[in-house]
C-alpha cells in the first residue's frame, strides 16, 4: 500500500483541475476561493429566492455571488500569503546573515572589548599608562 501524500506536497497522480485550466490541489488558495464561492452562491441565490421568489434572477445573484465570494477569497488569500512569503524571505535572511557574521567585527549583539570601539590600537592623545 502506498502512504497517502501530505497536504502541501503535489501528488504523483492525476490532479482535479476546475475548468481544465485552475489546478486546484497545486495553487495556493484556489481550493479555499473555490469552495467559499460556491456556499456563496448557495447562500445568495437561495436568500434571493426567499424573499422574492423569482427564480431567473436568483439564479443570476447565486452566480453574481459565486464570483464576488471566490474572488474576494482569492484576493484576500493571495494577499496574506504573498505576506507570509515575505516574512519568510526576510527571516531566512537574518538567519544567514547571524551565522555569517557570528563572532565577527561585524556581528551586532558582539559588544567592543574596550572602549575606543574595539580597535585595540590606542589614539596618539590617550596615555596607555592610564588607560586600563
Amino acid at each position: 500500500m502506498a502512504a497517502a501524500p501530505e497536504p502541501g506536497e503535489p501528488a504523483k497522480g492525476k490532479t482535479f483541475k476546475l475548468l481544465g485550466i485552475l489546478d486546484v490541489e497545486n495553487i495556493p488558495c484556489a481550493r479555499d476561493s473555490v469552495l467559499y464561492g460556491s456556499l456563496g452562491s448557495v447562500v445568495a441565490g437561495l436568500g434571493h429566492f426567499l424573499l422574492t421568489s423569482r427564480i431567473r434572477r436568483s439564479c443570476d445573484v447565486g452566480v453574481g455571488g459565486f464570483i464576488l465570494v471566490t474572488l474576494g477569497c482569492w484576493f484576500h488569500c493571495r494577499y496574506n500569503y504573498a505576506k507570509l512569503r515575505i516574512q519568510e524571505r526576510m527571516a531566512r535572511e537574518g538567519i544567514k546573515n547571524k551565522i555569517l557574521y557570528e563572532s565577527t567585527h561585524l556581528d551586532p549583539q558582539r559588544k567592543p572589548a574596550n572602549g575606543n570601539g574595539g580597535s585595540g590600537v590606542t589614539s596618539s592623545t590617550e596615555n596607555p599608562a592610564t588607560t586600563h
